[in-house]
């Protein structure tokens, strides 16, 4: 029986480059000199800090740039908030979205069975696998995953046959 199944996960390998080239970058940008403005990244979380909010905010579209630029979606960041730490140096932590949470499981789950095609959703982990009889249905659904589920970038691996 044909199934596919439904993930949310980026690339850290482009991740981590992007945050590499984002910090050299910085390091090299004149407005930046004499600061403490940097990217760092650690497992699944990106900590930029700087001396300020304004320049924060300089550190954070330097690093959305790069980014955009390795085709990572912005959807998968999640913005933390901005924290005073020492003195007046600032610090915000972004989370690198990984896995599909159990609300949006349910919404995967919800969407399929209201489709009116013939498919099963089951949740498995942090991956919904969806299955059905034909393979124009499967597609059908992952048309219609993308087009009603835009607040995450889902994508489909695993497809068996």
């Amino acid at each position: 029986m044909p199934s596919f199944d439904t993930v949310l996960e980026p690339d850290l390998v482009e991740v981590r480059n992007a945050c590499d080239q984002a910090a050299k970058e910085i390091a090299t940008r004149f407005d930046f000199k004499g600061s403490s403005a940097q990217v760092e990244q650690s497992d699944k979380t990106l900590t930029l800090t700087a001396d300020s909010e304004f320049q924060l905010g300089q550190v954070r579209d330097v690093l959305m740039a790069k980014a955009a630029k390795r085709k990572i979606d912005p959807r998968f960041f999640d913005l933390g908030k901005i924290e005073k730490i020492s003195g007046d140096k600032v610090k915000q932590v972004i989370t690198v979205k990984f896995g599909i949470p159990q609300d949006l499981a349910k919404k995967i789950t919800a969407a399929i069975k209201g489709s009116k095609l013939k498919l099963t959703s089951a949740i498995q982990g942090d991956v919904v696998r969806i299955t059905g009889a034909k393979r124009d249905d499967l597609q059908a659904a992952m048309a219609l995953l993308r087009k009603d589920l835009q607040e995450a970038p889902l994508s489909f691996n695993n497809f068996r046959d």
